[in-house]
């Protein structure tokens, strides 16, 4: 695969993009306008400049990046792609509505058409297209080109050779470490991590320790490198709130369900770091 797409450009898209591009593989990146194409471009930008700056890679090295990356606000500009990565907000239909038309845009009867989803069945995008044998999950993790792992997830339709080259893309190509998943909302990472989450902020909600005592309890007491509402501002409360919702929808739990200060928050526009404000006020600090 040298011909690679990624579709949004967000904290997520744009991870992905940069290291791709930095293992020396073409990539096209595509937004919804001119003004999030131009965001995810200065992310990426900044992103190289303090890996250059911490002398994680050459000012050569950022130059020959930046000329691997090339944007596009139309999807249609994948046609020629290898592999295409969707990475957009964590929706199903949207993502779904996206998978729909990289099906008919995409040439190659071989492409690749993965997700970024970090919640949504593989299954609900793979039979959206007309090839399902060919769609398989990607997930990676914030902030990709630092953290080293990646969740392939395959459903009952993924053929052994997309899987097998998703595999060597991620882990030969991008020198992740893959680890594999069944089907199922959530995946191993956030069916584990979400219901840990939404109970510290249970635990908030009903009064029984602040925010910083929850966080200071397992950072210091569970040696975890951070608390769980610092990390659901980290992960961002909005699509903290998505995922919950997919892993309710698939499996009815209650420990699943978004609390209700989550969604106020959320509908407060209070979505963590990324707005300036969470559980912790990041204007301020």
């Amino acid at each position: 695969m040298e011909k690679i797409g990624v579709v949004g450009c967000g904290l997520m898209g744009s991870g992905i993009a940069e290291v791709a591009a930095r293992r020396g593989l073409d990539v096209m990146i595509t937004e919804a306008d001119q003004a999030s194409l131009t965001r995810g471009k200065s992310r990426i930008e900044s992103s190289l400049s303090r890996a250059a700056k911490n002398g994680k890679i050459s000012a050569s090295d950022v130059e020959a990046t930046l000329a691997k990356l090339h944007f596009e606000t139309d999807l249609s500009a994948h046609f020629d792609r290898d592999l295409v990565v969707e990475a957009i907000v964590e929706n199903e239909s949207a993502k779904i509505d996206i998978f729909t038309i990289l099906d008919k845009v995409v040439e190659s009867p071989t492409a690749i058409l993965a997700s970024n989803t970090s919640s949504i069945p593989i299954m609900k995008l793979g039979v959206a297209t007309s090839r399902p044998q060919q769609v398989i999950g990607i997930h990676f993790f914030n902030p990709v080109p630092v953290l080293p792992l990646v969740e392939l997830v395959t459903s009952l339709l993924t053929s052994d050779e997309t899987a097998i080259s998703a595999t060597n893309f991620a882990k030969n190509t991008l020198g992740k470490r893959v680890i594999r998943s069944k089907d199922r909302a959530g995946f191993i990472v956030n069916a584990l991590l979400i219901p840990y989450i939404l109970s510290a902020i249970r635990m908030m909600e009903s009064g029984f320790a602040t925010a910083e005592d929850i966080d200071a309890g397992m950072v210091e007491g569970c040696a975890h490198p951070m608390g769980p509402l610092a990390l659901c501002d980290l992960i961002g409360l909005d699509t903290t709130m998505a995922v919950a919702d997919s892993l309710y929808q698939e499996f009815k739990e209650p420990l699943y369900a978004p609390p209700p200060l989550l969604l106020r928050m959320v509908e407060a526009g209070l979505m963590g770091r990324k707005s300036g404000r969470g559980f912790y006020d990041y204007k301020k600090k």
